[in-house]
């Protein structure tokens, strides 16, 4: 199969990527990062989450930055909603997208929300019916879709599951998640073949982790299954709260560049992305783990060294 010509990045670093830090983002921070974003192009930004301040104390701000925001015309963002109450939040930010979640590991489910992978989908039918009568997108995320913290290897079959269940509900777009990023190209290819039998496969996207370094080859594997969506986030914020110290999500720039060099419209502004990788970093003092992002930095000052 030929690779795509054009791909979606939706950008999670404000929201997936900042969650788990552990000293509060000041709201101001999450909303000028945003708007930088917003600037830089992403046709789709995570931006918040309408959860119980208690479980995700980072996030409590979501409906600030919703209002402060400055929303780019077309642009989609997107906010996590667990429950009904969350999705009321979001329908009072003007949410353009809710996201709602399951994991495709059995014991992943019992282990986190003591339920089972029907039970945890089945109780968001809620949440889509109010979505899908307020007109709101729906996006499914399938966690753990290429390994299980607890379990180990997790069966196609179990994803497909998964993907089938969140298109019951409606979901508009369904992402396939390797939530510890222990996947590898074989196994990307073995599940997108798979789940693009039950579910369009231009509504699919892929979000990988760079836990072993393997998540640019993954996203590859997934062009090749015809795949044109991919979340990334901005400086690679975002850790593996299963492995500690490791790199979590795939740093956005380094996505970008490898789009480019394969001639792939993506419609973003790298140069704009890796300022506000570094923008981010030194705000939050966290190392900018992107390779890209600080090549591009090093070269830069390079070049002004030498003007």
């Amino acid at each position: 199969m030929a690779l795509p010509t054009a791909v979606k990045i939706v950008e999670v670093g404000p929201r997936d990527g900042l969650q788990n830090e552990k000293e509060f983002v000041p709201t101001a921070t999450k909303i000028e990062l945003i708007n930088r974003l917003s600037a830089a192009g992403f046709p789709n930004i995570e931006a918040a989450s309408f959860v119980s301040p208690k479980w995700v104390p980072q996030m409590a701000d979501g409906a600030e930055v919703m209002a402060a925001i400055e929303r780019r015309s077309g642009a989609i963002y997107s906010v996590l909603t667990p429950n009904l109450r969350g999705f009321e939040g979001a329908l009072a930010a003007r949410a353009d997208e809710i996201v709602i979640f399951g994991a495709a590991s059995e014991a992943f489910s019992q282990k986190n929300i003591n339920c089972s992978i029907a039970e945890s989908i089945e109780r968001f039918a809620p949440v889509a019916q109010a979505a899908k009568d307020h007109g709101v997108r729906i996006r499914g995320s399938v966690s753990c879709a290429l390994g299980c913290p607890y379990q180990g290897e997790v069966p196609v079959a179990s994803v497909v599951d998964v993907v089938e269940r969140f298109a019951a509900l409606g979901c508009d777009e369904i992402d396939i998640a390797d939530t510890i990023g222990v996947g590898t190209a074989r196994r990307v290819h073995e599940v997108f073949e798979a789940v693009t039998k039950v579910f369009p496969r231009e509504r699919l996207s892929g979000h990988f982790h760079d836990t072993y370094g393997q998540a640019l080859a993954n996203i590859y594997a997934a062009l090749e299954e015809g795949i044109a969506i991919f979340h990334a986030s901005v400086a690679g914020l975002g850790g593996c709260p299963y492995a500690k110290g490791a790199t979590g999500n795939v740093a956005t720039e380094d996505v970008l560049y490898l789009m480019n060099g394969l001639g792939i419209h993506t419609g973003i502004d790298l140069n704009q992305v890796v300022a506000a990788g570094a923008f981010i970093s030194t705000a939050i003092g966290r190392v900018n783990v992107s390779r890209a992002g600080k090549a591009l930095l090093a070269k830069a000052r390079s070049e002004a060294a030498c003007s």
